[in-house]
């Protein structure tokens, strides 16, 4: 398999310097050539992996090649060194770490914002660091603010004291607050905060777009828990629970809600280069009014939208789930992540199946050659990475279904991430015959959420694609 890997990456960069449609040609036929012999052989599963949805939603199966082939995938990081690296993924036994940084801001006034963060952190055990205590003994944390990603002069720095008054726990996070003055003059800044464990000097980073002005809705108002108490870093709630839409102060003023009939199409293969269709438009359902730092319940799923005035450019989007969300429980919703793994014919079956759950336990079983212990241990590590997905990169649409999600679930978390304003590079280089490949989001602006990416794609993903596909299909992946 490294042999036949090694050959498709030669065809594809001599690709570069010969003629497209010849060299494609030619690793197209050494992929069907790789996929025949192994559907000849009786120990595995017949392995026509890959197929999903369009945009559109018509089937789109991973192996159709379009005539034309965009610029090469990037296989090194992003060019240059950017402000926003992400947090620190440090692997490191014996020391405690900080896994993961979440941030968001919110105006207070003309001259202060503050700034809110979920944090997971490790022990030296590997356990979770759940007491704030703990979190407050053993890291220090400072900041320094950047006119912008690419300009480096500082406009202003600060370390922020820790202790149980702005360090928290929430059900499965810590939670960190700070205020940040206003640099004069600055209208916008890069916020790079850096956690620091105190003994062996182990950072995470993260950044933060801060815009001091206080114009958009989502800069001033955003999703507190049902105390009023602590912002939920998410773009999502569960149906039937109370909630509160707030700004810092506490201010009581009527917004303008809607709720939209939505089903949004799960993200298309990487190698997908087909011209995108025509947006779908949305059918309102219904409208409410609620009021700011009032407690309110949405009994209904959907996505609801959230502006001060009916005639406002942006406001604030929620999706609202079911009770288990993010979490995928009815075997109705189970069957739809698993078409990044699937064949179309799969995916038919498995939708026009009488009984879902049986076809769901039927689909995962027989890839796994009837193993059921192979079955169940792949199928957790799948939707695991599906609620994870979910949690980290639901917009306005669920995480799973996103692009980010996407490639969350099929190959994990990045081994780095590089930022700037306007993309994101994940970048893997700790995979088995890969020696570094990345993928480059574009930040798409709409008036629900900021942090919606789309994956720039390239057909020269097929030969770090479908092996890992394939591990999934085999039960041979490994989390």
């Amino acid at each position: 398999m490294r042999i036949l890997s090694f050959l498709l990456l030669l065809g594809l960069l001599s690709g570069c310097v010969s003629n497209k449609k010849k060299e494609q040609a030619r690793v197209n036929a050494a992929y069907d050539a790789r996929t025949e012999a192994q559907r000849n052989q009786p120990s595995k599963p017949t392995v026509r992996v890959g197929e999903s949805q369009r945009v559109d939603g018509t089937a789109q199966p991973a192996d159709s090649r379009p005539a034309t082939v965009q610029t090469p995938a990037p296989v090194k990081a992003a060019d240059g060194s950017a402000i926003g690296t992400g947090p620190a993924m440090s692997m490191k036994g014996g020391e405690w770490v900080v896994t993961s940084i979440k941030g968001k801001f919110l105006f207070i006034d003309s001259s202060t914002v503050r700034v809110y963060m979920d944090l997971t952190a490790k022990t030296p055990m590997g356990d979770a660091v759940q007491k704030p205590s703990d979190f407050v003994e053993h890291f220090q944390i400072a900041y320094v603010m950047y006119p912008d990603y690419n300009n480096r002069e500082r406009l202003g720095y600060s370390t922020v004291p820790l202790s149980t008054q702005n360090v928290g726990a929430a059900s499965d996070h810590l939670t960190l607050t700070f205020d940040v003055k206003r640099p004069k003059g600055v209208a916008n800044a890069v916020l790079l905060t850096e956690i620091t464990e105190t003994m062996n000097g182990t950072k995470a980073r993260n950044d933060l777009s801060l815009r001091f002005t206080g114009t958009k809705l989502s800069d001033r108002v955003t999703l507190f828990d049902k105390q009023g108490v602590q912002p939920q870093l998410r773009n999502f709630a569960n149906v039937g629970d109370t909630i509160i839409l707030r700004d810092v102060n506490g201010t009581n003023k009527p917004l303008y809600g809607v709720r939209y009939r939505h089903d949004f199409d799960a993200a298309s293969s990487p190698m997908n280069t087909s011209p995108k269709p025509t947006a779908k438009s949305l059918d309102v359902d219904s409208t409410l009014t609620i009021t700011t730092n009032q407690p309110f319940v949405l009994p209904r799923e959907g996505l609801y939208y959230f502006v001060e005035d009916t005639t406002d450019a942006s406001g604030i989007g929620l999706v609202v789930a079911d009770k288990r969300f993010p979490k995928l429980t009815r075997p109705e919703k189970l069957i739809k992540p698993v078409l990044y793994m699937s064949t179309s014919t799969e995916i038919s079956e498995l939708n026009q199946a009488q009984d879902t759950k049986k076809a769901f336990d039927k689909y995962w079983l027989s890839l796994m050659a009837g193993n059921e212990e192979v079955a169940k241990r792949t199928l957790k590590a799948y939707f695991d990475r599906v609620e994870e997905a979910n949690r980290l990169f639901t917009t306005y649409k669920e995480g799973w279904k996103t692009d980010k999600g996407m490639i969350y679930i099929v190959l994990g978390p990045p081994d780095r991430v590089q930022r700037n304003r306007e993309r994101e590079v994940w970048v893997y280089n700790r995979r088995a015959n890969v020696s570094e490949v990345n993928f480059t989001f574009t930040k798409k602006p709409n008036q629900f959420v900021e942090d919606h990416y789309e994956l720039v794609r390239y057909i020269e993903y097929q030969p770090i694609w479908y092996p890992i596909v394939e591990a999934w299909r085999t039960g041979t992946i490994r989390d």
